[in-house]
């Protein structure tokens, strides 16, 4: 095996991949300031407008992308994560906006193909979600490219990381015994989102509200179904993870039940409540409570669980409470403004937090790797007189 194919040279031809997800995040919280109306460390007259996309397909498409390639296995299915994240860079330079749309086509259009080979060597209800969402990616990087502005291809964004969380959900809920018609009542769900994002594009009063209606059924199946209930009464990692999971879906059912009976938003506090509450109170949590399973995965370094990270997670939600909740459906500025600057903090307080935990534990477990074997090597006789 050669350096290059080995783990070492697998490792490193992730870690620039992750890295680009990195600076994506960054930037999309520098442009969260400036339209929190507040001062930025780097402004610039595009980030405001892209932040959206930097946000979903730039930094968590990037993230899915790598994680399904890692599943594959194959080194062309690092085509997906490799557009997307170039096309998420892209936007942050003054080249031609064509440039990084084509990439993030060309990024969704890889992971489509990625799943399309992961079906054929497995299919299941679970992957035909994740493609589903995949395929919702394609579409909003399609729509954005033909230039539909953000807002109104906002349900094809949300449906790409909701199918494809939900998807990861299933296969996890699968371990548990499911009843014959759970994987049926899931599938019909996920039709219906589909069903409800296409109908936004055409009949945007009523695709809304049957949008509206599928997240809220989606919801509901989650929580009947997923594991996390059991593991809330748990300790350390277990109950961290089922925390964000269950906070998370109810982040989701208020978007839901936001487009259910307030129709399509596409402007105003509640289009920011919706937003936030998709992209933060659930895409976020759940990447939170992913993290110390998905980073040795990808990367081959350890992420134990620490109290900082549950620390960070709570200041999320309590954060995003305070701006959605006060901020948003009352509409009392200020808390909006200082919710979306704790929102931030939660955020970079849990990256800090995740990072320092990962670096401490690989240096302890090369330190005790050295020692055992500095103890093991045999003993020169000579020298040992």
């Amino acid at each position: 095996m050669t350096p290059a194919s080995g783990p070492g040279g697998t490792v490193a031809r992730r870690a620039p991949l992750l890295a680009a997800a990195g600076i994506c995040l960054l930037a999309g919280l520098d442009a969260a300031l400036g339209l929190l109306g507040l001062p930025a460390p780097v402004t610039t007259d595009r980030l405001p407008q892209v932040h959206g996309m930097l946000m979903v397909l730039g930094f968590a498409g990037t993230l899915v992308a790598l994680e399904r390639s890692v599943a594959l296995g194959r080194p062309w299915a690092h085509l997906a994560p490799g557009c997307l994240g170039a096309g998420g860079l892209l936007l942050l330079t003054p080249v031609d906006l064509l440039i990084p749309r084509l990439l993030l086509v060309a990024g969704c259009a890889a992971l489509v193909a990625l799943y399309v080979r992961l079906w054929r060597r497995q299919p299941s209800a679970a992957l035909i979600a994740q493609a589903a969402g995949a395929v919702s990616g394609l579409g909003a990087a399609l729509l954005w490219l033909g230039g539909i502005d953000v807002p109104r291809m906002l349900p094809w964004l949300v449906a790409f990381l909701v199918l494809t969380i939900a998807g990861e959900r299933l296969e996890l809920a699968r371990v548990a015994v499911l009843a014959p018609s759970a994987e049926p009542t899931f599938l019909g769900c996920v039709g219906a989102v589909i069903a409800g994002v296409v109908a936004t594009l055409l009949w945007p009063a009523t695709g809304t509200v049957l949008l509206g209606a599928a997240l809220l059924a989606l919801v509901a199946w989650l929580v009947a179904h997923d594991v996390a209930r059991r593991l809330l009464r748990s300790t350390g990692l277990p109950r961290f993870t089922a925390a964000c999971l269950l906070a998370g879906y109810a982040w989701l059912g208020l978007a839901g039940a936001l487009w259910l009976f307030n129709g399509p938003v596409d402007e105003g506090t509640r289009y920011d409540a919706v937003v936030h509450a998709v992209f933060l109170g659930f895409v976020m949590s759940m990447i939170m409570a992913h993290a110390p399973v998905i980073l040795p995965a990808v990367l081959r370094r350890p992420l134990p669980y620490r109290p900082a990270l549950a620390v960070a997670a709570w200041l999320l939600h309590l954060s995003l409470a305070l701006r959605v909740l006060v901020g948003d459906l009352r509409d009392v500025r200020g808390a909006w403004q200082l919710g979306g600057v704790l929102d931030i903090v939660a955020v970079l307080l849990f990256l800090v937090s995740a990072v320092t935990a990962s670096v401490t534990a690989s240096r302890r477990a090369s330190a005790a790797a050295t020692a055992s074997a500095f103890a093991s090597a045999p003993t020169d006789p000579r020298t040992s007189r």
